[in-house]
């Protein structure tokens, strides 16, 4: 976490949280109620990099307690809601993850079995246990670059798919 909220520092504008109000929308789970929280609006660029922390919070894996925010212990929002779809507009759904998702991996086996994990559809398959994993342990540079490549390809062809591009 303590990585994350250097790179975050470095990277962020000083006015990225005027930059982000109503653009950003950030999920976050209260750690005790499991209720999901939708943030969109961020009082300084410090509360923005604290709803990140929060929304970045995977317990055990990225410590034991709870990250605070505005005083309250919250978690990663994908553990209520992994892809949230704004009540106004279209929301293009993005996922690691093969599913029915707008955009994500091809589905490339022979089973048709899905689940819903926090919201979001999401196909019993090695590929995604796979994906997981990788989620969790971050593989070499290299496969690194060839996952870049793959969600490239993924969001072209939704932009075709949906006749958004040529």
């Amino acid at each position: 976490m303590l990585t994350l909220r250097k790179g975050l520092e470095n990277i962020l504008p000083p006015n990225a949280h005027e930059i982000a109000a109503d653009r950003l929308y950030v999920s976050i789970t209260h750690s005790r109620s499991r209720e999901n929280r939708m943030v969109s609006r961020f009082t300084s660029r410090e509360n923005l990099i604290k709803v990140l922390l929060a929304s970045c919070f995977v317990p055990l894996y990225a410590g034991v307690t709870a990250f605070e925010y505005q005083g309250e212990k919250w978690i990663d929002g994908g553990f209520t809601n992994c892809l949230p779809v704004m009540a106004e507009g279209r929301t293009v759904t993005i996922s690691p993850f093969s599913g029915l998702q707008d955009i994500c991996p091809k589905h490339s086996g022979l089973s048709n079995l899905h689940i819903n994990l926090a919201k979001m559809d999401v196909l019993v398959s090695m590929d995604n246990i796979a994906r997981l994993n990788q989620a969790l342990f971050p593989p070499a540079h290299n496969i690194m670059k060839e996952i870049n490549r793959s969600g490239y390809e993924d969001a072209l062809r939704f932009l075709r798919r949906e006749k958004w591009m040529d």
